[in-house]
């Protein structure tokens, strides 16, 4: 769980994680204001403390490590804001350990429940578009490329050369785009979000500038793609995790 500031969410997201299938929970705290890291630590979760702020981006990179470090064959990222159900990690653990997939995505999309859940229009409108365009860019048909909700195979965190990417927001989608770059299977599942006060969101400018980073690291996959240019993102040789 890579957390910042989530006091308030933490103990009932911890409540429905199904501890019969998940053998380590993880947090890291990107230098909270609140006291996320001692709700955590009365909960019994292992936490990893940043002394600054790193970015969501930098805080995921250390979530993975750890989780690496931890053995884990499978690994379920899931915010603390309980923005995304806890009882589906069950189902996105059983889609990757069943060999057939490598990543899976807790969809907001799938299910027509994005709205009812409180997702406001203007993030659900530019959910729609830029998932548009980039499905075009990079010959995929996924329902949304934007969830925070997501399960990887050890092997996947291995070799994604995850390091390279930004430290910030666009983190996510860069990954994601390394995934399908490198021939690995994505899969989808129905996600009903659940959207209050307290669950984490960016605001309208960062939101400007995840877009066009999400735009560009499309047009980046699609010209690496065709042998155009090299990045390090999508390079083989690129810095990746050790566990």
């Amino acid at each position: 769980m890579p957390a910042y500031n989530a006091e308030r969410t933490l103990r009932r997201t911890y409540d429905e994680i199904p501890k019969d299938i998940v053998d380590d929970i993880i947090l890291t705290d990107d230098n909270s204001r609140d006291r996320t890291v001692e709700v955590a630590r009365t909960l019994g979760i292992k936490v990893f403390v940043h002394g600054k702020n790193t970015g969501y981006g930098g805080n995921q990179k250390t979530c993975y490590r750890e989780a690496l470090r931890a053995g884990a064959d499978v690994v379920v990222m899931l915010h603390p804001d309980y923005q995304y159900p806890p009882k589906l990690i069950t189902a996105m653990a059983g889609l990757i350990t069943s060999g057939m997939f490598d990543v899976v995505m807790g969809s907001r999309i799938l299910g027509n429940k994005a709205l009812r859940g409180g997702m406001p229009v203007y993030k659900y409108i530019a959910n729609r578009i830029l998932t548009l365009v980039e499905n075009n860019l990079i010959g995929q048909k996924l329902s949304e490329y934007h969830t925070g909700y997501r399960a990887f195979s050890r092997e996947v965190l291995c070799s994604l050369p995850i390091l390279e990417n930004s430290d910030d927001f666009v983190f996510d989608n860069q990954m994601l785009l390394q995934a399908f770059f490198f021939g690995y299977n994505v899969a989808e599942i129905t996600c009903p979000a659940i959207y209050t006060k307290e669950s984490s969101s960016i605001n309208f400018f960062r939101s400007v500038v995840y877009g066009f980073g999400v735009l560009g690291t499309a047009w980046q996959y699609m010209l690496a793609r065709r042998g155009l240019i090299r990045k390090s993102i999508f390079d083989k040789a690129g810095r990746k995790l050790k566990a």
